[in-house]
């Protein structure tokens, strides 16, 4: 089921704890933070899911702070690159960005010099959303179900293109576990976001992708641009009462969860972050590696996957 983790209220109570908190644990902020607009960092293209999610989150933080909030999208490496930005942004309660298990956890494994340490360079506001993630294909794709696709894609794994937001992203990771649970071995494209990937997927140019939190698909699913074989979640979906469960199409469920947080960058001048690891962190890393694709894997399939790649026409 795609749900929301935290409802209206509990969020305006979450954003308030945090500038409560600001407030008692920074004197130099007195009661004047904010005092100016703060930026919100998403590692991703406008029109994806991170996207929405940060839209529709800062709306709510601006209302309670009563302050406007930026959004800044910076693409590109799987969401790395704004990411970056994000931990080198001055640690002073001004820039924020919205985060997940690709750019603070898996992206780790993929990038064996990334810029940053997730557990050491940000802290965590809260947690946004939670959804699962879908497969989704071109509207004209053969398969009719589950079973089929997996039997498809084997018998024409060569042939086939697979989407994804980039080299780290939670499309990509998603895709290398599915891939790896199904016996496919499909050829990657890569796109600096979701939101480009399915515009690719409607035209066309790829055949197949792994939607990290459903978000992008939902209009383009129920338009019939393109099609979905299944969610991989507990239960269906009220908003896709006819795409079944992972379970229910005879695989095995990757139990990837796509979680959409808000963190700030660490800095001696952030005083209210705290001097332990991330929790979710090292959990998401666990699921990782318990998924069956660990680091070393991941980072030879990663490989293999950049040789595979070409650039999208579009």
């Amino acid at each position: 089921m795609i749900k929301t983790r935290f409802p209206r209220r509990d969020f305006l109570h979450l954003v308030a704890g945090v500038t409560a908190v600001l407030a008692v644990s920074q004197p130099a902020y007195a009661q004047g933070y904010p005092s100016r607009p703060i930026t919100m960092i998403v590692p991703y293209p406008a029109g994806g899911g991170t996207d929405v999610n940060a839209r529709i989150v800062s709306e709510h933080m601006s209302r309670t702070l009563g302050q406007s909030i930026v959004i800044e999208n910076v693409a590109g490496a799987g969401g790395t690159t704004g990411t970056t930005r994000a931990m080198r942004a001055d640690p002073d309660g001004y820039t924020i960005e919205m985060g997940h298990m690709g750019t603070h956890a898996s992206a780790v494994a993929f990038y064996p010099n990334l810029a940053y340490k997730p557990d050491i360079d940000f802290a965590p506001i809260g947690l946004t959303s939670l959804a699962p993630v879908m497969i989704v294909a071109r509207r004209d794709f053969p398969p009719k179900d589950l079973q089929e696709f997996v039997s498809y894609v084997k018998a024409n794994t060569h042939k086939l293109n697979m989407g994804h937001a980039g080299v780290g992203s939670i499309g990509f990771t998603c895709g290398l576990l599915f891939n790896s649970i199904v016996g496919a071995k499909p050829t990657f494209v890569p796109f600096n976001g979701a939101a480009p990937a399915i515009n690719a997927l409607i035209g066309g140019q790829i055949d197949y992708m792994c939607d990290g939190g459903a978000l992008n698909s939902v209009p383009h699913v129920q338009g019939g641009t393109i099609k979905a074989y299944t969610i991989d979640a507990e239960q269906r979906s009220p908003i896709f009462p006819n795409v079944p469960t992972v379970k229910e199409g005879g695989c095995r469920s990757s139990k990837y969860r796509p979680g959409l947080r808000c963190l700030l960058p660490r800095g001696h001048r952030n005083r209210f972050s705290t001097n332990s690891a991330t929790p979710w962190i090292g959990h998401s890393m666990t699921m990782f590696r318990a998924s069956g694709c660990s680091t070393s894997s991941a980072k030879s399939q990663t490989r293999r996957a950049a040789v595979n790649s070409h650039s999208p026409t579009s």
